[in-house]
Formats: C-alpha cells, sequence, structure tokens
C-alpha cells in the first residue's frame, strides 16, 4: 500500500511539474545518419555512440513509414505524419494537374513540401526563437514562405565537419537564440548501396568512421559549453538489405514501356498507364511471384499509403532483396524502400541531454512519434499529426511511465492490499458484534441480603 500511494503520488508530482526543469528555452540538435539500419548497433562496435547511449536512451527499432525511402522518412520525421499525409511520398514524383516532376536533384518547389508543417517553421513563429539546418532535406525550400534562419543549400561535397561547425556555431552565437536545429549525412546509405551490408568489411571502415564522426559531434559540443544542456537526438530514415543480380524482376519482359510511364523504379515502382489501367494491371500481376502489383485503392491499410493524388494508379513493391529492373538498370548491391515492417528497413534512436533519461533502453517506437516528442521538449504546440507522444514517453525524464507488466502489478497489488484490508475489517466487524454469553450474577461474599430462596 505504501509503495502504490508513493507511486501515485511520484506521478503527480512529475505531471504538475511539467518542464519547468528545463532551463529556457530548451535547445534540441537532430541529427541523421542516412541509411543506418538498427542491427548494424549489434553487429560492430561502436565506442563513442555506446557512450552516448550509456548516458542517454536507446531505443532500438524505430518503424518507419511505407515507402522505406529518404526523402518521406526525413520529412516524417520532423512533421510526425504518414507520407500519404505530408505528401512526399517517394523519392521521385509526379504530379498528373500541373505536370510537374520531382527528384533528388529537382526538390526546390514549396509545391511539393506545403501538405505539411515541418518542425523548424513551428519554432521560428515562436517569439524570440530561431532554427538552423545543415542540409535536412526540405530545410533550404521556403515552405509555407519559410526557411529556418541558418540554413546551407544542399551539396553533397560539404564535409560532415564543416556541416558541424556551421550548425554549432550557430547553436552559440545567434540571436535570436537557435533553438532547434538539424544535421543530415549521406553516409552509411551511399556505402550500403555501393557494398550492400553484408560486405562486413567495407561495412565496418565506413561504420568506424560513423562513430569517429559521432565522437567530433560530442566533443564540439562540449568544447563549446552545450554538451550538459543541448537535447541530441541521433537517428536515420531507413535501414538497408542485399541485393543480388540473381533476384532480379525486369519489367520489360513484363509489359512494354510505351504502355505506361516509370515514375519510380525500385523496390516500390510507381506506375502510371497510358493503356487502360486494368490491362495494365493484369500484365504486371503475371509478372513475377516476387512482387506484390496493387492498384491505388488496393493497396493495404497498414501502409499509410492510399490517399494522395501524388501515389500512382498502380504500385510495384518488390520482395525483401529484389530489384525491380528495366533493361538497361544498373543493379546497387544494397537498397531500401521495401516493406516497413521488415526489420531490415528500420533505423534506430538514440538520444542525450536533460530532457532524457540515462542509460534507459526501449524497444521500438513509430517514426512518426519523434515528432510530438520534439514538440514537447521545445515546448512548441504540435501540429496535427500521425505520432503518439504516449510512445515516448518512457524516454523522457519528467514523464511518468510504466510498463504494462508494471502496471499489471500495480493493479494485482492494489487488489490484494484491499481484499486484505476488506477481510480485516470484516473480522473485525465480527468480533465487536458477536453477544457476550451469558453468566449468573456473581454474589459478593460479603453481601448481607438473604438469599431470596432458601
Amino acid at each position: 500500500m505504501k509503495l502504490l500511494v508513493i507511486l501515485l503520488f511520484s506521478g503527480l508530482t512529475i505531471s504538475c511539474r511539467g518542464n519547468s526543469s528545463y532551463s529556457l528555452p530548451p535547445k534540441l540538435l537532430l541529427v541523421s545518419f542516412d541509411g543506418f539500419r538498427a542491427d548494424y548497433l549489434q553487429n560492430y562496435e561502436f565506442p563513442h555512440l555506446q557512450n552516448f547511449i550509456k548516458e542517454g536512451v536507446l531505443v532500438e527499432h524505430v518503424k518507419n513509414v511505407f515507402i522505406t525511402k529518404t526523402f518521406p522518412n526525413h520529412y516524417s520525421i520532423v512533421t510526425g505524419l504518414y507520407e500519404e499525409s505530408h505528401g512526399i511520398v517517394a523519392n521521385s514524383m509526379y504530379d498528373n494537374v500541373t505536370k510537374k516532376h520531382f527528384s533528388d536533384s529537382n526538390d526546390k518547389d514549396p509545391f511539393w513540401w506545403n501538405e505539411a508543417v515541418p518542425i523548424w517553421v513551428t519554432n521560428q513563429l515562436q517569439e524570440n526563437r530561431s532554427s538552423a539546418a545543415a542540409m535536412w532535406p526540405g530545410t533550404d525550400v521556403p515552405i509555407h514562405n519559410t526557411t529556418p534562419s541558418y540554413y546551407m543549400n544542399y551539396s553533397s561535397s560539404v564535409s560532415f565537419k564543416e556541416r558541424l561547425s556551421k550548425i554549432t556555431t550557430w547553436l552559440s552565437n545567434s540571436n535570436p537564440p537557435v533553438t532547434f536545429a538539424t544535421l543530415y549525412w549521406e553516409e552509411p546509405d551511399a556505402s550500403g548501396h555501393k557494398y550492400g551490408p553484408e560486405d562486413k568489411e567495407n561495412m565496418r571502415r565506413v561504420l568506424k568512421e560513423i562513430d569517429d564522426l559521432i565522437g567530433d559531434l560530442v566533443q564540439k559540443l562540449k568544447m563549446l559549453g552545450l554538451w550538459e544542456s543541448i537535447n541530441v537526438i541521433i537517428t536515420s530514415d531507413h535501414g538497408m538489405t542485399q541485393c543480388s543480380e540473381n533476384r532480379l524482376i525486369n519489367l520489360d519482359h513484363c509489359i512494354d514501356h510505351s504502355n505506361y510511364s516509370l515514375i519510380d523504379l525500385t523496390p516500390v515502382a510507381a506506375i502510371l498507364p497510358k493503356i487502360n489501367v486494368t490491362e495494365a494491371y493484369d500484365k504486371l500481376k503475371k509478372c513475377n511471384s516476387h512482387m506484390n502489383v496493387y492498384l491505388k485503392e488496393d493497396i493495404p491499410n497498414r501502409f499509410y499509403y492510399q490517399h494522395n493524388d501524388r501515389i500512382q494508379p498502380i504500385i510495384l513493391v518488390a520482395d525483401e532483396g529484389w530489384t525491380i529492373v528495366l533493361n538497361k538498370s544498373a543493379l546497387k548491391l544494397g537498397d531500401h524502400g521495401y516493406d516497413n515492417s521488415l526489420p531490415s528497413m528500420h533505423p534506430f534512436l538514440a538520444a542525450h541531454g536533460p530532457a532524457f533519461h540515462k542509460g534507459y533502453k526501449h524497444s521500438t517506437i513509430n517514426i512518426v512519434d519523434i515528432y510530438p516528442m520534439m514538440c514537447y521538449i521545445l515546448g512548441l504546440k504540435p501540429h496535427p499529426n500521425n505520432g503518439t507522444f504516449g510512445h515516448t514517453k518512457c524516454l523522457l525524464v519528467d514523464q511518468w511511465c510504466i510498463s504494462l507488466p508494471e502496471a499489471i502489478g500495480i493493479v494485482i497489488g492494489a487488489l490484494l492490499v484491499l481484499t486484505t484490508l476488506t477481510c480485516l475489517i470484516l473480522i473485525m466487524q465480527n468480533r465487536t458484534s458477536v453477544p457476550r454469553p451469558f453468566s449468573r450474577l456473581q454474589l459478593q461474599d460479603d453481601d448481607d441480603d438473604d438469599p431470596l430462596i432458601g
């Protein structure tokens, strides 16, 4: 009973306290290492990252959104929305009304991004706050006529060291203060495509470089006196799986290329038919047993990938490790984009700072859950989103959080205590209510009265 009272009291105390323990305004740095597959943490050594985790929190698997590509998932992280809701439905898109095309080299038109409001825009609108970005997808685009106060135009040739230097300078010396910043790096995605995740020798070298960059990041924050006050989230957009020239699905063997426009190729192909949709669907349906073919309206509900005009009439989804190609397509030894239920597609999340517990591990969250958590840390009112703040409460130091087994244990314990107390009360009531047994009147020895009956 005492334990139950303590837990309830501490929960009320924490919930009332809210964000008061944080310095004002709080600062948050969001870092993405593209293509960092979750189980790299178990299969390779990361001394710097593990030290970061030891003093913070780790989410072992982050379930990302379908399709598991770079642009869509980076936008889901900062909006908390599924792709059908935020509108960045692929790395390559086509809008049939405006006839516009989107690609990683043609991504600056706000038209594509304005269906959602990313967190850096929301943060910009807060009084006396600003945002900064080092090449996070979308940050160099005027979304809703707003860019971060400080940002870098995307260029893969700019080193991580230069990006880090810019971000930490803006975090340290800006007026109004930068309270939200993002930092993006292309590895280990580029090497995962080139070598495949099963190439242990090359991936070990690349991942050691990533770990060294994390060491540089921590050291820079410490040198500038930011380490103890800033909240840092390190995560990724997707994982990576091994591909092979023995696992190819050649569309040219199934349907004449003149019968459709190919908007996106592999492993999720977006098909805009030039012939009757049903006819094109029937041809593709027979193409290969290692590829699922969906009419837009039949895409499984669990993908949350139906309700947007940028999703094409026919979607092809290859099985894990299979590649959809045309006759002249080049093969990548590693790829992503597959079903988001596959563990190989999942990234991880690690976080450190005054908002987070120390030495805490959590099994899984959804990638859309990151957004409401970040809004809470920054004290921002989130826009409507598909995330659930409750999924991340256990990561936060000022949130009362118990697991389901703990909750069941507390309920059972409370019932046992109440049952025991009830039994004790009933026993005591029974004792006091039982009539005293009849006893004959006892006369005192010195009683002078004569007995009434001789």
